[in-house]
């Protein structure tokens, strides 16, 4: 949730983040997280403000954990699974005894027992500060593989730069990351230029890009002269945690923050090793500034603490933001059993079939020590009585198959797809946690149009679906607001910080073949969080799509973002509920896809964290034009009238001025000017006031006059 008040303070630290001047350029080089930071503010406005908002909020939730007398030393420690990603051209260039070696500092440094603990000085022993949080190499891979918690990626890359991320995904050379709610990914690799590492705070970015990066010459025993004890990574996992620069990344001014009460204001960052009292125009006094704080760039000898507010600030951080991660299972080795097929993922059907027919697809794996050479696999629907299906083959342990099941028939309607694997190499299978999986899939032939929707009865209706790859907050159906009836779906943009989520409803197939035009209108309803002039930012973005192929492929006939969605100008900073008026029509002509007979109209969000989007009465119709009015382009009908007269044109009347009536003698009897766009193909008069007889319509374009006679009885 967002918060709105703004500590001055903190706005200038980030402001101040640009580097000035060689000597602060230098020393910025060894961590980059704070121009990464900077980089992701400018990029989306929208994230800074989320930041701002919720640092008032973290710091009333420190102070309740401070006043509680809690702190993971005390309620329980917390071991994260942590997985090293080793990115290099040359393996040898880093030792599994380097990596065991960084595992044991920051596992120490955290705890606050590394043997330069005993050298804090006197003056800042009642601040050093030990941390509940502790780390294990993984047991596990994401999979439930055994793992080591070290992988090994050769790269042809020579370095990386932390602007990109290049190192954290394969198709750029680097290593994708591991699921990042359940491990603590942190890559090895050769940094470009000076810097020695960066790292994601809580909820930055992109969230498989979440972790710690660091370049391998910082490890214990590595070629980073002065920065080779193992600190850079104890740094940059405390930004992990959402701690601070120690000096507030202000340049000197004195007027940041590292939003910590017990760490002394400091000027700058400091750069070499200092013995005793060190003072600077920030802090003045005894005892002067921290130089011995691992949130510092003294070099690694000499930086020894944490403080204990620091403690509370990354506890409390790892409590509301990274608390899935003490869930995870990564720390627990794999028990490893004999016999145990399991079941990765059913690939086949889709999510929506267009026909009757599916053949399902699975991934078979192979958990169990034993090569798997024969299976049963039972397939059913809606808990029918399915069929069994039995597979042979030969997969090592750990090794997977794609599998195509036999094809089935389905009716229509919602429908459970179960897969179950049974009696691997003809025996009971020792783990039957992994043996099942279902699928939600729908079938429904297509409907005629049009296709309305209001959203007023069972959601999702008949024949709609929501695609949610991300499993999310998604669509959904509300009362809150509606632009008829009493109700209206939204999705939820105001809460969900994943950006760049996307997020489909889709009608059903709908029939338009035959027809002479077709159409999508539909009324939305939309405002954003940031000012929408404002520029560079990521918008909530809202498509709509045409397949014409049960959903596989897509063509974007309409999208807006930013202004040119919205249905209130102002910008919201609570989650938006639109008033009666606060509701846009938009119509779109497809017009152009008749001839392809089917289609499925998908409304398509994407996120960009700014504020909720509501739709309601969609409508998907078709119009077939009168075969007289086709072939004779200028139809008046009834002819004869008793009184009701319409003046209609075919294909639409551009370059029209005029549609006037002419009494026997030639008199003007009533008109139609068109001014501007020709807005419509139809006209209708009202005739019952006017004496029975003969009448002239005539039709003035700019370039030609239409005439036609009707009688009024």
């Amino acid at each position: 949730m967002r918060h709105t008040i703004l500590l001055f303070k903190y706005i200038l630290a980030i402001l101040l983040l640009v580097r000035i001047g060689s000597g602060v350029a230098q020393a910025q080089d060894r961590c980059a997280s704070m121009d990464l930071l900077q980089k992701r503010f400018t990029e989306k406005p929208a994230l800074k403000l989320m930041f701002d908002q919720r640092e008032l909020r973290l710091k009333q939730l420190i102070n309740e954990r401070i006043a509680s007398g809690k702190s993971m030393r005390t309620t329980g420690l917390v071991t994260i699974p942590v997985v090293f990603h080793v990115v290099l051209s040359r393996q040898s260039m880093v030792t599994d005894a380097q990596l065991m070696a960084q595992l044991d500092t920051i596992n120490k440094d955290y705890a606050g027992t590394n043997a330069g603990a005993d050298k804090v000085p006197s003056y800042f022993k009642s601040l050093f500060g030990q941390s509940g949080i502790q780390f294990c190499l993984a047991q596990r891979t994401p999979n439930d593989a055994p793992s080591t918690g070290i992988m090994r990626y050769t790269t042809t890359r020579n370095s990386f730069d932390y602007t990109t991320n290049q190192v954290k995904h394969a198709e750029s050379g680097g290593a994708d990351a591991w699921d990042t709610d359940k491990y603590l990914n942190i890559w090895i690799c050769d940094l470009s230029g000076s810097t020695l590492g960066y790292a994601t705070f809580p909820d930055d970015g992109v969230k498989d890009e979440q972790g710690v990066a660091i370049d391998y010459a910082s490890l214990p025993g590595g070629s980073a002269t002065g920065f080779n004890q193992g600190k850079t990574l104890t740094h940059e996992i405390g930004h992990y945690f959402n701690l601070f620069h120690i000096w507030g990344d202000d340049n000197g001014s004195c007027s940041g923050t590292d939003q910590v009460d017990d760490t002394p204001n400091q000027s700058n960052s400091t750069t070499s090793c200092q013995t005793g009292i060190v003072t600077d125009r920030c802090t003045t006094t005894s005892p002067g500034i921290m130089y011995q704080n691992y949130m510092d760039y003294t070099p690694d000898a000499c930086l020894l603490m944490f403080t204990k507010m620091q403690v509370a600030r990354m506890e409390t951080a790892f409590s509301t933001y990274r608390s899935l991660l003490a869930l995870s299972n990564g720390c627990t080795p794999v028990d490893v059993k004999k016999k145990d097929a399991s079941l990765k993922a059913i690939r086949q059907p889709a999510q929506r079939i267009c026909s009757n027919s599916l053949t399902p697809q699975i991934t078979l794996v192979n958990k169990g020590s034993e090569t798997l050479t024969s299976v049963t696999i039972h397939v059913a629907i809606d808990n029918g009585a399915g069929q069994n299906y039995n597979w042979t083959g030969s997969l090592a342990t750990y090794a997977e198959a794609t599998v195509t099941l036999p094809a089935m028939t389905t009716l229509e309607g919602n429908h459970v797809l179960s897969i179950t694997t049974l009696n691997p190499n003809g025996a009971a299978d020792e783990d039957t946690s992994n043996d099942a999986l279902s699928l939600d899939f729908i079938y429904y032939e297509p409907f005629a149009a049009p296709v309305k929707e209001g959203f007023e009865g069972l959601f999702t209706p008949q024949g709609w679906d929501i695609v949610n790859e991300d499993g999310g907050s998604t669509w959904e159906k509300t009362t809150s607001a509606s632009k008829t009836g009493s109700a209206s779906v939204k999705i939820g943009n105001f809460d969900n910080q994943v950006v760049g989520q996307r997020d489909y409803l889709r009608s059903p197939t709908v029939r338009i073949a035959g027809v002479d035009s077709a159409f999508v209108s539909f009324q939305v309803a939309a405002a954003t969080y940031t000012n929408a002039s404002a520029q560079g930012n990521v918008w909530d973005t809202l498509q709509v799509l045409i397949s014409t192929d049960c959903g596989q492929t897509y063509t974007s006939v309409y999208k807006k973002w930013g202004s040119s969605l919205i249905t209130r100008s102002t910008a919201t900073r609570t989650a938006f509920t639109p008033g009666v008026n606060e509701w846009r029509r938009e119509e779109i002509n497809i017009g152009s896809f008749i001839g392809q007979g089917e289609i499925l109209v998908a409304f398509l969000n994407t996120n960009g964290n700014e504020n909720d989007i509501y739709l309601d009465d969609i409508n998907i119709r078709t119009v077939t034009v009168n075969p007289n009015l086709k072939e004779a382009g200028f139809l008046v009908t009834p002819n004869p009238t008793s009184g009701q007269v319409s003046v209609q044109f075919y294909p639409h009347p551009e370059k029209l001025k005029s549609v006037s009536i002419y009494n026997v003698g030639g008199q003007k009897i009533r008109e139609i000017v068109i001014t501007g766009e020709v807005a419509s193909n139809v006209y209708n008069f009202d005739l019952t006031t006017y004496p029975s007889g003969l009448y002239v319509v005539k039709a003035e374009f700019e370039d030609r006059v239409l005439t036609k006679k009707i009688v009024k009885n």
